[in-house]
């Protein structure tokens, strides 16, 4: 049985043109729809509508393409995360971050929920570095955040002895929670009002 970093078939023939930022979109989605696992080359060369010969000489396998979706996720639906840390306030921050993340969650123009919690949820032992680099992924977010909250304490516009770790993790962990339930068709208002509960939770003097 292949694993998902056997290189694709090389066939002949003149690979055909394509937008690579197009097809990448496209790959995109669908690993944030079905995963990586359960996403078969066949899935993706009909999303991408492309030959084999074309996604070979561009991504050489199903895992680098899959690391580069993840990458235009960072970059693109996910940007909003790492945006939302230029706010004055580390509260701003965190307020923006569960705002848009509640947008972005349960828009019916995209997947439901975050892409990084979703695609590589429960991999195999032979998917492991592909759950690693998602891991990894998820965790310079959550670091991003930390020493945002760190920023605040030193500014003093978050309590002095607050554990910038453990909040940046409760929050971290609140919205890898809201991926579940927007998988599980939570309605916006009901987003919203999670997210309200979890910012009466910010620390305070």
């Amino acid at each position: 049985m292949k694993t998902s970093k056997t290189p694709l078939t090389r066939p002949r023939g003149r690979p055909r043109s394509f937008d690579r930022n197009t097809v990448l979109d496209r790959a995109m989605r669908l690993f944030w729809l079905r995963g990586y696992e359960t996403t078969s080359l066949a899935e993706l060369l009909k999303a991408m509508d492309v030959t084999t010969p074309s996604i070979y000489s561009a991504f050489g396998d199903k895992e680098h393409l899959f690391l580069e979706a993840i990458k235009r996720y960072i970059d693109g639906p996910g940007r909003y995360q790492a945006d939302a840390l230029e706010e004055k306030t580390a509260k701003g921050a965190v307020t923006r971050i569960l705002s848009q993340a509640v947008e972005s969650m349960v828009d019916p123009l995209t997947p439901p929920g975050c892409m990084l919690t979703l695609s590589a949820i429960n991999c195999s032992a032979a998917s492991a570095s592909v759950q690693q680099a998602v891991t990894e992924a998820r965790r310079q977010t959550e670091l991003a955040l930390c020493r945002r909250i760190e920023r605040g304490i030193a500014e003093g516009d978050v309590p002095a002895g607050t554990d910038a770790a453990a909040l940046a993790g409760f929050y971290a962990t609140f919205l890898y929670g809201m991926s579940i339930k927007a998988l599980e068709g939570v309605t916006r208002a009901q987003a919203r009002a999670m997210a309200d509960a979890a910012l009466r939770a910010w620390p305070t003097d």
